[in-house]
């Protein structure tokens, strides 16, 4: 009866525009629906940079290898999806991490098949975190954990060092401005741990975030999140 009421007074919208949806059960509207752009299946074996290489593996991934054992996402970060994802992450709307997380345990129940149990959001550094009131990673991975049946503990991984925004950054910029800006606890050591985040784009990040939980003794580190840039034409 509860959930009744708040579905009256609050009708389910879609996670991209906003437009009240008929009814619930569904996460956009039947427009954005069909603006959705999966990830393609040929993509890189290691990090999911959509397209074919050789032996599988992107440039990108051939030259450096990443600490992390696999990184994927379901959609591309085009359309509806990334407007979703602005929504959620700049513009106040943190309960788009419920809907979100039901998604992403959805889109990527095979990949879950063989991941970590223990997720492990990308945190915000604390003055990021004061300035926005949420840390929308951290709110995916519960989400995520509560639709799935895993963990999300918290204090796992840590931003130490405050970094700006990667957004129109170069490539070599991104990676030098994530560069030891993360520590991770001792508790991971001997631990198998997925980082979950809500974008992923070069990697630098991811690769930033996996070195810490490595050095502090993870044994296995996977990436997941909800979309996927293409970043290598």
């Amino acid at each position: 009866m509860l959930k009744a009421l708040l579905d009256l007074l609050y009708p389910p919208s879609c996670i991209a525009c906003a437009k009240v949806l008929p009814g619930p059960g569904a996460f956009f509207c039947e427009t954005c629906d069909t603006a959705l752009e999966r990830l393609p299946p040929a993509c890189c074996r290691t990090c999911a940079e959509p397209g074919t290489f050789p032996g599988g593996a992107c440039p990108r991934c051939r030259a450096a290898p990443p600490p992390f054992s696999r990184a994927w996402a379901p959609f591309a970060h085009e359309g509806p999806m990334a407007r979703a994802i602005h929504r959620f992450k700049y513009e106040d709307h943190p309960e788009l991490a419920a809907p979100l997380g039901e998604l992403l345990a959805a889109e990527a129940r095979s990949f879950l098949g063989r991941a970590p149990e223990f997720l492990v959001a990308l945190p915000l550094h604390t003055r990021r975190y004061h300035a926005r009131k949420y840390d929308q990673a951290q709110l995916l991975a519960g989400a995520l954990a509560k639709a799935t049946g895993r963990e999300a503990p918290m204090g796992w991984l840590t931003r130490t060092r405050e970094t700006q925004r990667q957004v129109g950054l170069s490539e070599a910029e991104r990676a030098s401005n994530v560069a030891e800006a993360f520590t991770a606890s001792s508790t991971v050591k001997g631990r198998e741990v997925l980082l979950v985040d809500d974008v992923f784009t070069t990697g630098s990040t991811a690769r930033a975030a996996a070195s810490a939980l490595c050095e502090a003794g993870a044994v296995r580190v996977e990436v997941l999140t909800v979309a996927r840039a293409f970043t290598l034409t």
